[in-house]
């Protein structure tokens, strides 16, 4: 997926080489204010896209090839292969009976850092907790990292500067613009995405401009990623901007087979834990983009023939915050679908310019005997956001953050519980974080 360190005959390093590590490193060693300014000028990208809209009028854009990941069909990962091997932190966060982590999507911008350091500041705050078992675990980029065509100049700007003091790891899925090639450039598709998310061992890429992040070692652009009371498919939906595409004729099928072999493993170990797949193109979507509707029906053949489904879908693309609740005819199970693309890429409203604002909750598709129903559960397309996610070993919670609140503010904007066992969404069983404790001490010492 990335070329190893090369030297030229001096011996020096070519300026794409990455400066190997033997462990990972996140945050920089002390926090550092937030810029005001791009370290490199972002032009404005109006004459590509003429030249894609042009071509996508054509019928010219088709989904591009993608290199195989390492790991035979079914790449894994594991939080422990992450953090190089920290046992230690594996067995705090098993100990504490739960893990937290963050998921957001199409956080590149190219206005300016503003928008990006609100929401990445507001996350690095979620760090500051009176309980360690509180404490996130590591983030998930649902696509569109770097605008506008994935370039490794702005990767500095876009990905490493605003995540600077984020003090976790930080795994990705490709968006389609971290995947497309500017029809004015001369580029290889998805080529710094790779070097910067799935470096063979740990590095730091000239990329970081001299920011100490390590590139992440993903073993391609799908692949399964296993923490502590979770396990994450993730997909490549590919560069379209509309439908996202997981396998046809040109990309072949490698992905169907992938999640195929990644649901058998699931029925063969018993796997009791929380299953949920991220991609970048949602497959349902009230607004903004549309829904990858042929890719979900791709996926729910794969899900129906394993007789797997997965407690909760998370994608990006639609710059907005969306939760629907699919529920299953064929057995009433729920699943929540949730878009999460306001990480700090223009907002764009779900209802059309001068057309009422849309009423939440509303069904979008309507049950019969072989269509599941669909509600439009709760929607912010007005607020940067991300996700805060909580899993035990009973319940998955997904928790809506809009970085608007300030950093100090812990309480979720929007919410949804899923129970497990049963597949329904059900009220969070919530934690004593001392409150409790610290309650029952006042009123022994007022009675005193």
């Amino acid at each position: 997926m990335i070329s190893r360190a090369k030297q030229n005959s001096a011996g020096a390093q070519t300026p794409f080489s990455p400066r190997m590590l033997e462990r990972p490193v996140f945050a920089q060693p002390q926090p550092t204010a937030d810029p005001t300014v791009f370290r490199v000028p972002h032009p404005s990208d109006d004459a590509a896209y003429k030249e894609i809209d042009k071509l996508n009028a054509e019928h010219k854009l088709f989904p591009l090839p993608f290199p195989a990941p390492r790991g035979g069909v079914e790449p894994q990962l594991s939080l422990a292969q992450v953090l190089g091997g920290d046992a230690t932190q594996i067995d705090r966060i098993v100990a504490s009976g739960q893990i937290v982590f963050h998921a957001v999507g199409d956080c590149g911008s190219t206005k300016g850092p503003a928008t990006q350091n609100e929401v990445a500041d507001k996350m690095t705050a979620d760090f500051t907790e009176a309980s360690s078992g509180e404490i996130p675990r590591f983030a998930w980029l649902l696509g569109d990292v770097v605008y506008s065509f994935g370039e490794g100049r702005y990767y500095y700007d876009q990905f490493y500067e605003p995540y600077r003091n984020y003090p976790a790891p930080i795994l990705a899925c490709a968006g389609n613009h971290d995947g497309m090639v500017s029809p004015e450039a001369y580029a290889t598709s998805l080529a710094a995405w790779l070097r910067n998310f799935c470096a063979e061992t740990f590095g730091v890429t000239p990329e970081a401009g001299g920011l100490s992040r390590t590139a992440q070692i993903q073993p391609g652009v799908f692949f399964t990623f296993d923490a502590p009371f979770v396990r994450v498919l993730a997909l490549y939906s590919n560069t379209l901007e509309d439908p996202g595409v997981i396998a046809d004729s040109n990309i072949g099928k490698s992905q169907l087979d992938f999640l195929d072999a990644a649901f058998k493993r699931v029925k063969a170990e018993n796997y009791q834990g929380a299953l949920l797949i991220a991609d970048h193109h949602p497959p349902y979507c009230a607004g903004g983009h549309g829904s990858s509707a042929d890719m979900l029906a791709q996926i729910d053949e794969v899900c129906r023939a394993n007789g797997v489904w997965p407690h909760a879908f998370l994608s990006g693309h639609a710059h907005s915050y969306q939760r629907f609740t699919r529920v299953r005819s064929a057995d009433g199970t729920q699943i929540p679908y949730i878009v999460c693309g306001n990480g700090g890429h223009g907002l764009v409203k779900l209802a059309p310019s001068g057309s009422p604002a849309l009423r939440a909750p509303q069904v979008i598709q309507t049950a019969s005997a072989d269509t599941d129903q669909v509600v439009l559960e709760n929607y912010d397309d007005s607020n940067y956001g991300y996700l805060r996610i909580v899993v035990t070993a009973t319940q998955l919670r997904v928790e809506y953050h809009s970085a608007s609140d300030g950093a100090h503010t812990k309480a979720p904007n929007d919410y949804v519980t899923v129970n497990l066992a049963d597949r329904k969404i059900a009220h969070f069983v919530a934690r004593d974080l001392g409150r409790t404790q610290a309650a029952a001490a006042a009123r022994a010492l007022i009675r005193r």
